[in-house]
């Protein structure tokens, strides 16, 4: 049989083969052609052993890598600051309720001031049928100089003090600037009042200056008191306009002044506080 052709691809052993085989062919030739005659052709031989494949070669050590340079020192981080904390949110306030509207005032407004205020008592009236003051010293004053009443200038005075009445008497009360009454109660029916405390308010207000017969005042009195033999408040009203000798072209002079109506010992009163303000 005709040995094949090498082939690509073979490995070692396969060509060592191949070689071994070709040798063979090449000695069984020349042993053929030196024969005489046509003998028998021999037992073919066994086919000789492989040889062992060759030891690789060992692989050369790589050489050595160089050192890596050394890195530089990379500086500190500074320190963040620390946060401030959070203020606390107020709470809300509740919308207030719109107010309604006012008339714009008109400047400047009235002075407002106190006039005349009573430091000690008033001389007590008694026993006597002459008209007489209830008003005692103090400080400031009571009068108004000429020409300084303003429309609308209101006034209050406020008195208080103790009051003895005999059995089935009358008192009247008036209110005077000069010799001019402003208000007059009247005879006022009155009886039997042992160290009762009285008390008497008055206010007024101009509502026209000028001379007399054209300067105008209206003022209102209340006078009370308390009796002490039942607790009971008796009193009376009185109130007045003066279109006819109200004069604020010259000086007014307050004056509040009680009449007895009769000599009785048991009448008697006198006041312990009186205040007089200009109240607009």
């Amino acid at each position: 049989m005709a040995i094949p052709s090498r082939q690509i691809g073979w490995g070692t052993e396969e060509n060592l083969l191949w070689e071994i085989s070709k040798q063979l062919e090449a000695i069984t030739g020349v042993a053929y052609n030196s024969g005489s005659g046509t003998g028998t052709s021999g037992t073919s031989g066994a086919s000789g052993l492989s040889g062992t494949s060759g030891t690789s070669g060992v692989v050369g050590t790589s050489g050595t890598s160089g050192q890596s340079g050394t890195a530089g020192v990379s500086g500190t981080s500074g320190t963040s600051g620390a946060n401030g904390t959070a203020g606390t949110a107020g709470v809300a306030g509740t919308a207030g309720t719109s107010g309604s509207s006012g008339t714009s005032p008109v400047f400047p407004l009235p002075l407002v001031y106190g006039l005349y205020a009573q430091t000690a008592n008033s001389t007590p009236v008694a026993g006597t049928t002459t008209e007489s003051t209830l008003i005692g010293t103090g400080a400031g004053t009571l009068s108004v100089l000429a020409n300084q009443f303003a429309v609308g200038d209101s006034f209050r005075a406020d008195f208080g003090g103790v009051l003895d009445v005999g059995n089935n008497q009358t008192i009247r009360i008036r209110v005077k600037t000069g010799s001019v009454v402003l208000l007059d109660s009247g005879v006022q029916n009155i009886t039997n009042i042992t160290s009762d405390i009285w008390s008497l308010s008055v206010n007024f207000t101009v509502r026209q200056t000028g001379a007399a017969g054209v300067a105008s005042i209206v003022s209102l009195g209340t006078f009370n008191y308390s009796k002490t033999n039942n607790g009971t408040v008796e009193g009376f009203s009185f109130n007045t306009v003066n279109n006819t000798t109200f004069d604020t072209t010259i000086n007014n002079t307050l004056d509040v002044t009680v009449e007895w109506g009769s000599t009785d010992i048991g009448n008697v009163i006198y006041s312990d506080i009186f205040v007089l303000n200009k109240i607009y």
